[in-house]
């Protein structure tokens, strides 16, 4: 970091019943993201598998269980596969341009569809649009929204990686992310590259973005 601040202090969750992996327990590590350094703070534990949801960093600490793996795509050398070069010319007639991080309704239904596929029953299924709002629009850090091609993206403007979050080994959940390659994996030896036979032997079909409908014009804040 650039600048000196005070260590954050580190809590940790009260076990729950895992949402990924049936009959596991999952429990967090979290800390607060406040004060003129929460940037460099975020940035920081971003790179050691810390994810960030509004004001709280957190990654999994749980007691017998390591399936939770950190993952990058490498936005340099990403490749679209057949399905997501189809979804790229099926939206090619999406309109993007900046603005300041602000929630739609749109955005919301899209989210609960998303939710509803990928992640029903999860800690986020019950989430309503105030909820919605608060994670987007309430940040103590510079945000960026990206609704679309945000790999693609990331690469023109020359960030070298893409983080998706939790990738986890044994739940169809998480498993679509191995199709967005070449993917990173964070284990106890720093960032090494994610295999392509473990992708393709545990990738599933990518969420499907919903039907096309007339000339769209996207907000992405920056």
């Amino acid at each position: 970091m650039s600048a000196p601040f005070r260590f954050p202090k580190f809590f940790v969750t009260n076990p729950s019943p895992c949402p990924y992996l049936p009959g596991k327990v999952e429990r967090k590590v979290f800390t607060e993201l406040s004060g003129r350094h929460a940037s460099e703070l975020n940035e920081a534990l971003g790179r050691i598998g810390f994810r960030r949801s509004q004001s709280v960093a957190y990654r999994p600490s749980c007691i017998d269980c390591s399936a939770c793996v950190s993952v990058r795509v490498l936005a340099a050398e990403f490749e679209p596969t057949a399905t997501q070069r189809k979804l790229l010319r099926r939206h090619a007639d999406l309109d993007v341009s900046a603005c300041k991080p602000w929630t739609t309704d749109e955005q919301y239904q899209l989210l609960r569809r998303y939710l509803a596929v990928r992640h029903p029953g999860g800690g986020m299924a019950e989430m309503d649009e105030s909820d919605f709002a608060d994670m987007v629009e309430q940040t103590p850090v510079r945000t960026y929204v990206v609704e679309f091609d945000h790999i693609i993206r990331a690469a023109r403007a020359g960030l070298p990686y893409v983080y998706l979050g939790y990738w986890v080994e044994g739940s169809s959940r998480m498993a679509y992310k191995t199709s967005f390659r070449p993917l990173e994996r964070l284990g106890r030896d720093g960032w090494r590259r994610m295999d392509n036979a473990v992708s393709d032997e545990l990738k599933n079909e990518p969420f499907v973005l919903p039907a096309r409908r007339n000339r769209r014009h996207l907000l992405i804040e920056a």
